[in-house]
């Protein structure tokens, strides 16, 4: 059984930090999920006013995951609802939910497979901190001193992955706000 003061922790903690914004619980999608995860959730977030971002968090990943009360959650920012972002979330949730060395972490990165949305060339995830919603954003505290990190998938092209393999994680963030991207514009330029 999930468990329902993570879930609820998460979702408080998700209302608290983007005040006035829809927030549906939907599955995610068909397929072995629940086998690793099982009651796996997304928090599918609206946009605040037009052109702001969709949010999609995932939920359950802490309890499949966590060492003594603490583990990690994601969250993928998009420019419009599409299935494509819950599938997303969904088969990132299994890859890290699954063997210990596979754990996900800050400065890691995930090949999606495909193109992330459209036609992008961002075709693998950066896990990152959550920059755009502050550090408050970063850790949801619940009972007890138990907490989910809460990391971003940020979608990058394989040019920066491997900036990033070579250069290091600090340089790849500095070319990002250099650059000053859009991280929702599946059409933006590689900055390497």
């Amino acid at each position: 059984m999930p468990d329902t003061a993570a879930r609820a922790a998460l979702l408080d903690h998700l209302r608290r930090n983007l005040p006035g914004r829809v927030i549906d619980e939907v599955p995610g999608v068909d397929g072995p999920i629940e086998d690793r995860v099982p009651g796996f959730r997304v928090f599918r977030i609206h946009p605040a006013y037009p052109g702001d971002w969709w949010l999609y968090v995932t939920s359950g990943c802490w309890e499949a995951t966590q060492h003594d009360g603490h583990g990690t959650e994601f969250f993928l920012a998009a420019p419009r609802d599409e299935w494509i972002n819950l599938e997303s979330v969904t088969v990132n949730a299994y890859y890290h939910c699954g063997p210990a060395h596979q754990r996900l972490d800050v400065g890691h990165t995930v090949p999606i497979g495909r193109p992330w949305l459209d036609e992008s060339d961002c075709d693998h995830y950066l896990v990152s901190l959550p920059y755009p919603f502050g550090p408050d954003f970063e850790v949801c505290e619940w009972e007890g001193g138990a907490h989910a990190r809460i990391l971003w998938l940020l979608p990058i092209t394989s040019a920066e992955k491997d900036f990033r393999r070579e250069m290091g994680l600090e340089a790849l963030e500095v070319r990002f706000d250099e650059h000053e991207i859009d991280p929702v514009d599946p059409r933006r330029a590689s900055v390497v």
